[in-house]
């Protein structure tokens, strides 16, 4: 099981939306609003590779869970009819 890690903005799959990502002394910097540069609490962090998930999580580091499910634990939907058809088939709900 892999670690969930934070997206980082040395990443070459990471980009700023606006452009503004600078890197002043090999530390990425945000020229919109002059601090460094933070991918967990900007509005246009972008991954190129659309893994970029809320809370700054990179969505590469993550596996799924898959759960298989037999026919039998499906539920089947009941469908109310009435009229025409409750009097041809005598049921007040179909499966």
């Amino acid at each position: 099981m892999s670690t969930v890690k934070k997206c980082f903005s040395k990443c070459n799959r990471f980009k700023c939306g606006r452009n503004y990502l600078a890197f002043r002394g090999g530390t990425p910097w945000c020229r919109w609003t002059d601090e460094p540069c933070n991918p967990a609490n900007c509005n246009y962090a972008v991954c190129i590779n659309r893994r970029l998930l809320p809370g700054g999580v990179c969505g590469e580091t993550i596996r799924r869970r898959t759960v298989e499910s037999s026919p039998e634990e499906e539920i089947m939907p009941s469908v109310k009819v009435r009229g025409k058809i409750f009097r041809k088939i005598g049921e007040k709900e179909i499966f």
